[in-house]
């Protein structure tokens, strides 16, 4: 029983944050739309992250393309974060900034959306991915925290509130949990909807 007192501020942490996310709400709503509508024209979705941020990734990509809850037509996700020999190949000889932006340069397309999961909202693998993704002409949608420069480059971002534990630092995990929370709602609103007869993989 040692640890109940830390686990029960965890959980009022999250509770306390749980109850304020009405422009969370918002930012993930018009995310979602964005997904619908790109999906119905036949564009894809590339996510990415590092540490976490990339299990996240991975587990976004899995979702759209496997399922949520019920069984329903896949949808073109792909995890820039799954391929290792791409990911070593491209660090080995353009440097580990340029993991993503390389893969976006090659795959990305006009009317795909790029999707960036950074909680300091600063990775410099995730800007330069997103910078790459403008100029194949895709959207770029964010999974950050209330500052950093992704949020000001994307098209839409989803921006996790979450309690200041030092100077400049904002809770990470907190602001995961919430990112884990945004993804599960997305997924949700593609169980509510049939897929579009006109979209194709």
């Amino acid at each position: 029983m040692m640890y109940k007192q830390l686990f029960e501020s965890h959980t009022k942490e999250l509770s306390d944050l749980l109850g304020d996310l009405d422009k969370f709400h918002e930012q993930t709503s018009l995310a979602a739309e964005h997904l619908h509508e790109s999906f119905s024209k036949g564009g894809r979705v590339f996510v990415a992250g590092n540490g976490g941020s990339a299990s996240e990734a991975q587990h976004f990509a899995e979702e759209l393309i496997g399922r949520y809850r019920g069984n329903r037509p896949p949808y073109p996700a792909i995890s820039l974060t799954a391929d290792s020999n791409a990911i070593t190949c491209i660090a080995n000889d353009f440097g580990f900034d340029q993991i993503y932006s390389r893969q976006i340069e090659a795959l990305g397309q006009e009317g795909d959306v790029f999707i960036g999961l950074s909680t300091s909202g600063n990775s410099e693998n995730i800007l330069k991915a997103a910078e790459m993704a403008r100029v194949n002409g895709m959207t770029v949608i964010a999974l950050t925290g209330i500052v950093g420069k992704l949020r000001e480059i994307a098209d839409i971002a989803i921006e996790a509130p979450a309690p200041k534990v030092g100077d400049n630092k904002f809770a990470t995990e907190r602001m995961q949990e919430l990112h884990l929370h945004a993804i599960h709602m997305i997924c949700e609103t593609f169980e509510e909807e049939p897929r579009s007869a006109t979209s194709s993989l």
